[in-house]
């Protein structure tokens, strides 16, 4: 059984572990170096959700513990938007979890938030990242040119070229409601 569970400090050698791995840093352009580094993530992140910037959490598996961290971050209560981010640990690529992930928090994102449209961008070089995104039924693909401030802000956040797709709340509500 999956659960999204929030932060939490006993998290920090599991999440250390798992986003130390190449693929996982390479991917994500994290500069994890020492557990320490994920402690001051996991107090920045509660310090954020506090402020109602960011709702983060952990991807819990009943087994294995700790698999992943999805986050809804940069929130924008008067734009009524966001954007989505998620990392999954090496092992448990290609399972499931990330789509499963991104349906739990973006009813919590459309239900709870009340938010409108919810942005996932990519590296264009994330091919993985891409390639997860476009299985999502729900989701509007290629849509620098409409939300060119949007693009603006996710390129200048990863210093690289990116692809920007939104979600919004219509469409996912339908697909929710139908699934």
């Amino acid at each position: 059984m999956n659960r999204l569970v929030p932060h939490n400090i006993k998290f920090a050698g599991r999440m250390f572990e798992l986003s130390s791995a190449p693929q996982v840093s390479k991917a994500l352009g994290l500069s994890v170096k020492t557990i320490q580094d994920t402690i001051s993530f996991i107090e920045f992140i509660k310090k954020e959700e506090e402020e109602g910037k960011q709702y983060s959490r952990v991807i819990y598996n009943e087994t294995e513990g700790l698999i992943g961290v999805i986050t809804l971050k940069d929130i924008d209560h008067n734009k009524k938007s966001c954007h989505i981010g998620t990392w999954i640990g090496f092992d448990y690529w290609g399972k499931g979890y990330n789509e499963w992930a991104k349906k739990e928090i973006l009813i919590f994102a459309f239900q709870q938030l009340n938010l409108e449209l919810v942005f996932a961008g990519a590296k264009k070089d994330n091919i993985r990242s891409i390639k997860a995104q476009e299985k999502l039924p729900y989701i509007t693909f290629n849509v620098e040119s409409i939300f060119p401030d949007e693009h603006a802000k996710i390129e200048r956040q990863t210093q690289s070229p990116c692809v920007l797709h939104v979600i919004q709340k219509d469409d996912f509500m339908k697909w929710y409601k139908n699934e």
